[in-house]
């Protein structure tokens, strides 16, 4: 096959996923040691992946490994490093703010914390409408009767609309964080740790509608949080990330049935069984998680892994497919 054949293919599979990053990187520069050698946290160090059109994603990790940081990144809330970010087969890695103004409003983000993302100032009203005036998107009454319909989709009352965010509780507060993300009609989401603040009852009725709304506007999802029991009920494939690596990829029924990365391994085994009778053992992880700032050499987990090889202090492992669209990073199935 020719280079112009291999591009063109290239090309058509990227057409047919909504998201896809290529050696992506985010790296915060600190400044320079005493011998003169820049210092950074390397959040996001060398990620590839993709989204498929309708899809969610499920982003899982510990905390500190790089999640949001990835979901922000692909948005250009950060901009990237180094690497490339392609949005519906176009690059947007280092689209200028005017020209990235078209996309944003196709990707929106839902925050972690359901009332510091609020201004306590704006009512809920003028909070959903924003995103609306920025984009410039209908008439003053159109936003109006948009913001109505969105409220109620998401299960808020009409009457509600000029209250402020003080005035409802946390679930509340993350149904209006949804409204206004769905507000400018987007095909995009990030969903960072969406729900993790909630109480457990709450968190199942968010991630509900959630679902709810992913299928009535097809909406395609990058679904950041550390909850596996979460991922499992909402997501369609996940990715396992590491100190800013991606370790791990599969469809969630194989992920859940048969994880191949110690790491992977080790996450599920955490998953708290609600039935007393049962017991479960867990694979406990030894010693703490890496600096981001100087990361091990080699496999970024060979300093937490039982099955520890000499490679894997020597040489990185590639993300490589291991079978039915299940990728690993390890030298164990190299």
């Amino acid at each position: 096959m020719s280079f112009i054949q291999e591009d063109n293919k290239e090309q058509m599979s990227r057409m047919e996923r909504l998201v896809e990053v290529k050696n992506l990187k985010k790296w915060f520069w600190l400044g320079k040691s005493p011998l003169g050698k820049k210092i950074a946290v390397r959040a996001v160090d060398d990620v590839s992946f993709y989204i498929e059109k309708k899809e969610v994603l499920g982003l899982v990790g510990e905390s500190g490994c790089g999640k949001t940081t990835c979901g922000k990144t692909i948005l250009r809330i950060l901009d990237p490093t180094e690497g490339k970010i392609y949005f519906n087969g176009q690059e947007i890695t280092h689209t200028r703010k005017k020209e990235m103004l078209k996309f944003r409003k196709k990707m929106m983000i839902i925050y972690q914390d359901p009332f510091g993302s609020l201004d306590p100032r704006m009512t809920i009203g003028t909070t959903i409408a924003e995103p609306m005036e920025v984009h410039k998107i209908g008439s003053k009454k159109e936003r109006e009767e948009r913001v109505i319909e969105i409220m109620e989709k998401v299960g808020l009352l009409p009457d509600q609309i000029n209250r402020y965010p003080h005035e409802f509780s946390g679930g509340q507060r993350q149904r209006i964080g949804i409204a206004r993300a769905l507000a400018t009609n987007p095909e995009f989401i990030v969903a960072d740790e969406c729900v993790s603040a909630l109480d457990v009852s709450i968190q199942a009725q968010i991630i509900n509608l959630l679902q709810d709304l992913q299928k009535e506007f097809g909406l395609t999802l990058l679904f950041v949080a550390h909850d596996l029991s979460v991922i499992k009920h909402i997501c369609d494939r996940v990715a396992v990330m590491y100190l800013g690596k991606i370790v791990e990829t599969a469809p969630k029924k194989e992920l859940f049935s048969s994880p191949k990365h110690p790491y992977t391994q080790a996450l599920l085994s955490a998953i708290p069984i609600p039935d007393p009778k049962l017991r479960k053992k867990g694979q406990i992880l030894m010693g703490d998680v890496p600096s981001p700032v100087n990361p091990p050499s080699g496999c970024r987990f060979h300093t937490r892994c039982p099955y520890v090889k000499t490679v894997c202090k020597e040489e990185e492992p590639e993300l490589k497919c291991f079978e039915n669209n299940h990728y690993i990073a390890c030298h164990l199935f190299s």
